[in-house]
């Protein structure tokens, strides 16, 4: 799905309010934050889950398995399918014990109608989604942050707990890398275009 950012309104704005990420911007270009089409809040938030803390080769291969032991397709997983599958199977399928708890407890929220679904989630606001997102097992600020910028395309997020994003803040301001803290005060001048702000940081990381 497309992205509804407005790339050159943002940039003006961006550039008006901190002139140093302006100078990043003019070296980056325009803005090209590839949004990727979502129908499924749990078969995204499953994958997230299953491609923690590994790299992206084994992530897939892991993920492969696990959407073969539950009988689903390139569409993903449903919470139906992995209650139906036992814990060897998913453990057989790669999935270490704490992987599978946060499957399990993702599984839980969606029977029980407490994980929003893709209807549910256009009409709630940032904070809102990230509160519900985040009680699950296994799923921090941080993957509900990726998930509102990639997966919906939201505006204003800032993911002060992006470790590319920080650096590269120390990088274009040429100060030690910031708290998530001291960046979430600085990027109060980039509302209501935090998300435009934190690509062209995680872009100032490729530039040679």
């Amino acid at each position: 799905m497309p992205t509804t950012i407005d790339g050159p309104k943002a940039i003006r704005a961006l550039r008006r309010a901190d002139p140093v990420l302006g100078d990043l911007m003019k070296v980056v270009g325009p803005l090209r934050l590839d949004v990727k089409s979502t129908t499924s809040v749990f078969a995204v938030l499953s994958e997230a889950i299953v491609y923690q803390q590994l790299n992206g080769r084994a992530a897939e291969t892991i993920h492969a398995r696990v959407l073969a032991a539950c009988g689903a397709d390139l569409d993903g997983l449903t919470a139906r399918m992995v209650l139906r599958t036992s814990d060897e199977a998913l453990r057989g399928a790669g999935l270490s014990g704490a992987k599978l708890a946060s499957l399990r407890d993702l599984a839980a929220h969606d029977e029980s109608g407490e994980l929003p679904t893709i209807a549910d989630v256009d009409a709630m606001d940032d904070d809102e989604i990230v509160e519900r997102l985040t009680a699950v097992r296994g799923i921090g600020r941080w993957t509900a942050h990726m998930f509102l910028i990639f997966r919906l395309g939201r505006p204003d997020v800032l993911p002060i707990d992006d470790y590319g994003v920080r650096r590269a803040f120390g990088l274009v301001y040429r100060r030690d890398m910031p708290t998530p803290k001291e960046l979430a005060a600085h990027g109060e001048m980039w509302a209501p275009y935090r998300t435009v702000a934190s690509w062209y940081l995680w872009r100032a990381l490729e530039l040679p």
